[in-house]
């Protein structure tokens, strides 16, 4: 198994070996490979290739532990060990766990390839003729097993004729807009104009953006999710221009145990990112050696600032979330 290195992205595409589980706690941990849906697609074929290899019951335990803390904010990646592990406890047969978890793991690809369909077409519909849309971080296939989330529904509404224009925050300090979202949309053909993290005020107020458009890595029981640090400031940004602004995510992503956002855990990344660059290419420093940095890799922003949620089961409404019928929306998805 090889997984594709974003890191050097966008001037090379290298595939790396992902077969131990230390390879792809690795890979994880470094953003080699990255975005919540493909975090947790990614995990659960590392276990299936443990058992595949000989990995008994012991091994396959300690294989999920330790991938299930190498990004913590992330629920999709502890929706998927969980999937792997029911398969694991279900099977009695040892001759043929192997086969099973192989099974379990191929269908949550599958499904995650499905649930970014569903997502586009609830999401595409919302788009109007000539938007132009703001977008954070990294959010299409590149972070998904299938068309992606928030950029899965710009794909197919550009697609299906609509003449939109993207602008792209540069989402600082990894750059994931910058390096990933330009690439993904360049390859597809659509518009787009990159802007650093700090010009999206003034596009706003200029009139050239009309929907904001984010993904996810942990939505609460109440509508409040966890995305890329720097989503918050532009939902506040949104509701001050009174543009609508849209979080998109399977049903995977949503965190019913955690009531609030205030119980989603937060992940603080090395202080060198904020310092400077830190590439696959090497290292630029800007700052001081020994400044000292807060780094994390994800904010918080209240279900309160959402137009509306759009689920692979649905697109759910601010009064909705604020009526607390989250949790009935998988109810539109008996997958789910």
């Amino acid at each position: 198994m090889s997984i594709l290195d974003q890191q050097a992205l966008p001037d090379a595409e290298r595939w790396l070996p992902a077969d131990a589980p230390e390879a792809m706690i690795g890979h994880i941990r470094a953003l080699r490979v990255r975005g919540a849906p493909l975090i947790g697609v990614a995990a659960a074929l590392c276990l299936a290739r443990v058992a595949a290899t000989g990995g008994d019951r012991h091994a396959l335990a300690d294989a999920a532990r330790r991938l299930r803390a190498a990004r913590p904010t992330a629920v999709n990646l502890m929706w998927a060990l969980d999937r792997m592990g029911g398969a694991l406890a279900a099977h009695d047969d040892a001759r043929t766990l192997a086969g099973r978890l192989e099974a379990e793991a191929i269908a949550i690809f599958d499904e995650d390839v499905a649930l970014c369909e569903a997502m586009a077409a609830y999401g595409g519909a919302l788009i109007g003729e000539g938007e132009g849309i703001l977008t954070h971080c990294n959010t299409g296939g590149l972070a998904t097993a299938g068309i992606g989330t928030a950029l899965g529904v710009l794909r197919r509404a550009w697609e299906s004729g609509k003449r939109i224009h993207v602008w792209v925050d540069e989402t600082r300090p990894l750059l994931q807009g910058a390096r990933l979202t330009t690439y993904e949309l360049g390859r597809l053909g659509i518009p787009y104009t990159l802007i650093t993290d700090n010009m999206a005020a003034a596009v706003m107020r200029s009139g050239r953006i009309q929907r904001v458009l984010v993904g996810a890595d942990r939505i609460a029981a109440n509508g409040d999710f966890a995305n890329k640090i720097g989503t918050y400031g532009i939902a506040v940004l949104a509701a001050h221009h009174a543009i609508p602004f849209h979080a998109v995510a399977p049903w995977s992503t949503v965190d019913l145990r955690t009531p609030d956002g205030a119980g989603i855990p937060i992940e603080e990344r090395d202080p060198g990112e904020v310092r400077g660059v830190i590439s696959s290419g090497g290292a630029h420093r800007w700052a001081p050696a020994d400044s000292p940095v807060f780094n994390p890799a994800f904010d918080v922003t209240p279900g309160t600032l959402m137009t509306s949620l759009v689920l692979d089961t649905g697109v759910v409404s601010n009064a909705d979330l604020a009526a607390g019928r989250l949790g009935t929306s998988s109810q539109v998805n008996p997958a789910h």
